[in-house]
């Protein structure tokens, strides 16, 4: 066994002898290591001021700290609160909406239907000559003969129709009187073998005068 003490390179790891300043492996200086014990810390040590300010001091933190958590449990406590008593307030103050009345629409009433009136009801209807009833009129060319129709009752105040089988007035010629629809003047232009019907119509009701011509 070797007296003198060998120490580790701090460097490779290399063992050598402790006279030696260097390591003969990788030349790293050896450091010689502090025989010196460390003094204590003031603070740590009872019955010094450091101590007693380090204790104080330990206390203030701890106090601190309290107060710390403290304030911000409150904290959280408080926005909480304020959160729900905004939603509340909301909640109460909304005005609730009120449903849209549709204004009630007046009943139209259906407008009745007019009833027709009736047509009135002709009991006479002559075609005339001098106030006389003409069934047959017997004309030669060249002549004019005034007739007229009769209505009854007389609170008929429409006028008649009139025709005659002669559209192309080839053979007569009718000219209606303008301030009296039921008078008329009919004109022979010419002879004619057949004979010619005059009609007048009235709501209905019909009334023919045959008329005849003779040769001139």
């Amino acid at each position: 066994m070797s007296l003198i003490p060998e120490v580790k390179c701090r460097r490779c790891g290399e063992r050598f002898s402790s006279l030696r300043s260097r390591c003969p492996n990788c030349g790293t200086r050896r450091v010689t290591q502090s025989s010196r014990t460390p003094g204590a810390t003031p603070g740590t040590v009872s019955g010094t001021a450091s101590y007693e300010r380090a204790g104080s001091n330990t206390r203030w933190q701890m106090i601190f700290g309290l107060i710390l958590v403290v304030a911000v449990i409150l904290a959280v406590i408080v926005m909480v609160s304020t959160s729900l008593n905004s939603t509340d307030v909301s909640t109460r103050t909304t005005p609730a909406i009120a449903p849209t009345l549709v204004p009630e629409q007046p009943s139209v009433e259906p407008v009745p239907t007019p009833t027709p009136t009736p047509p009135p009801t002709v009991e006479v209807l002559q075609i005339r000559y001098n106030d006389d009833e003409r069934t047959d009129i017997t004309m030669s060319p060249g002549e004019v003969v005034p007739l007229n129709a009769y209505v009854s009752p007389l609170t008929i105040t429409d006028k008649v129709k009139w025709s005659i089988d002669d559209p192309d007035e080839e053979y007569f010629t009718i000219t209606v009187d303008p301030e009296d629809g039921n008078k008329i003047s009919i004109e022979c232009l010419k002879y004619r073998e057949a004979v010619s019907k005059l009609t007048i119509e009235l709501f209905g009701k019909k009334v023919e005068c045959d008329i005849h011509t003779r040769r001139a």
